[in-house]
């Protein structure tokens, strides 16, 4: 069933949601901005992905947060996903706020600011403005117009200047009110030589109506000389939730960026996740793993670009696909004129768990420059059977031969997670979405 794709937003409603949250004049600008541009821009066409018939216009409208004083008073099935550790930098986003924050005094006292994006834009315009929206342009497509004017709570993380810091930052990312717009935008800034490893999970509680609604989410990383930020993130929403998510990374000199997506949203997912490797010798490492059940629609994109000399890109996409769902998988390394002695690696990876299923893997190479290497790799395929043969000659019954073939399969990018916590429920969703 197709949707009307008419824009939810013009100026002067983009304006009036700045004036209700009492946001500085140059955000209300950009917003009012943006909301111009979206009444005239097209949506993005993704490769045989069709998402003028998915309920897009299902957007919701901006509420204000309810903060908790703990998050003991989030719901039940949400505890899971809480760090034990006790202190934890933790953020809580549910629907269209920030409902709770907890940053240590530790990472206080080293400069590291870990916070909502709404309260940095308003106390930290100077660390906000430059960076904000010029990774993801809000003039690309409807969809980033749309998400620059209408964004909500969202993160700031600035880490100074040779700073390390030691345990990651965490967040959680909550919906469980279709009418709510969810459309977190996270913006990291890692100075010269720093360190930080960031985590989130996107989820719904099952609290919420099984109605179509959106996740609209949008990622800047700003890697600056010889810094490294390692992001992890963990996508599980119910199947009427679709999964908007456009993640860019910029790299300089020497940095270094990595990216670990875990697509398991029931729903449909368009994801695309770009690393712009700008400085020399700048490397980005982009691991991605998914799986696709009941009739679900995934479009996933990784993408690397070079324009600094000696950089260096490795993407892999592992991806099982089940039942009647379709994935279109493309992995696109872009090496620029004058980006010499660059090194673009890449490697996609289906496996079909239902003759019904479908999953399409596509290595896509552009090189405008002779001195480089590049490669890469795909495969589409079922499960092996002389491996589950192997298995079952060992006294293992069939289907946890299956099932042990898959983990696997899926293990190159579910060891990388770098919280024990977060691997284990990984796991849990793996063995939940393979099982339903």
């Amino acid at each position: 069933m197709s949707t009307q794709l008419s824009t939810p937003i013009n100026r002067s409603s983009a304006e009036a949601l700045s004036r209700s949250k009492q946001e500085p004049e140059w955000l209300a600008s950009l917003r009012a901005e943006a909301a111009e541009l979206a009444e005239t821009l097209a949506w993005p066409k993704p490769e045989k992905t069709r998402i003028e018939r998915w309920a897009l216009g299902a957007l919701g409208e901006y509420k204000a947060p309810q903060p908790i004083a703990q998050v003991e008073d989030l719901p039940a099935d949400v505890q899971p996903y809480v760090p034990q550790q006790a202190g934890a930098d933790f953020i809580v986003q549910r629907n269209s706020g920030i409902v709770f924050r907890q940053l240590s005094d530790e990472l206080k006292a080293q400069g590291v600011i870990f916070t909502d994006l709404e309260t940095a834009a308003a106390e930290h315009p100077e660390l906000v403005e430059p960076y904000l929206f010029s990774a993801v342009k809000k003039d690309e497509d409807k969809l980033n117009a749309l998400h620059a004017a209408l964004w909500n709570g969202g993160i700031f993380l600035y880490v100074p200047k040779n700073v390390e810091v030691e345990l990651p930052v965490q967040a959680l990312f909550l919906t469980d009110d279709p009418k709510a717009t969810f459309a977190p935008h996270i913006l990291i800034v890692a100075e010269t030589n720093s360190r930080v490893t960031y985590v989130d999970r996107v989820i719904s509680s099952s609290t919420g109506d099984a109605v179509p609604s959106i996740h609209h989410g949008a990622v800047e990383v700003f890697v600056k000389a010889g810094a490294l930020v390692q992001f992890a993130s963990v996508h599980h929403m119910h199947p009427q939730v679709i999964d908007l998510s456009v993640r860019r990374a910029v790299v300089d000199r020497d940095g270094r960026i990595e990216w670990i997506i875990g697509d398991l949203n029931d729903g449909n997912v368009l994801s695309d996740t770009t690393s712009r490797l700008d400085g020399v010798g700048s490397t980005s490492d982009a691991k991605v793993i998914s799986i696709g059940a009941s009739d679900q629609k995934m479009s996933l994109t990784t993408r690397a670009v070079h324009f600094g000399k000696n950089t260096d890109s490795l993407m892999v996409t592992r991806a099982v696909m089940k039942d009647q769902a379709t994935a279109i998988i493309n992995g696109i390394t872009k090496i620029e004129k004058g980006a010499t002695k660059a090194n673009g690696v890449q490697t996609e990876k289906v496996l079909m768990l239902s003759p019904k299923a479908r999953g399409d893997a596509n290595p896509i190479l552009l090189i405008d420059e002779d001195d480089v290497t590049a490669g890469h790799a795909a495969s589409v395929g079922q499960v092996n059977p002389e491996q589950i043969h192997y298995l079952m000659s060992r006294g293992i019954s069939k289907a946890q031969a299956e099932r042990l073939i898959i983990y696997g399969f899926l293990a190159p990018v579910v060891s990388e997670i770098a919280i024990e916590a977060v691997r284990t429920q990984l796991r849990e969703l793996l063995e939940r979405k393979l099982l339903s």
